[in-house]
């Protein structure tokens, strides 16, 4: 999967598939095609103790 081989824990990204946020269901079966624009999100935790 792309997003394991980018390095990404696949619970900590999000994708986006042409302005369209593609289900973490449905990743293996989103074709991608020639033209596609692919955003990865990364969630990060983090800020300070409350």
């Amino acid at each position: 999967m792309l997003v394991s081989e980018l390095g990404f824990r696949p619970d900590r990204v999000a994708l986006e598939q042409n302005g369209s946020i593609v289900p973490r269901t449905r990743w293996a079966e989103a074709p991608v095609r020639e033209g596609d624009r692919l955003e990865v999100v990364h969630f990060v935790g983090g800020g300070l103790p409350g």
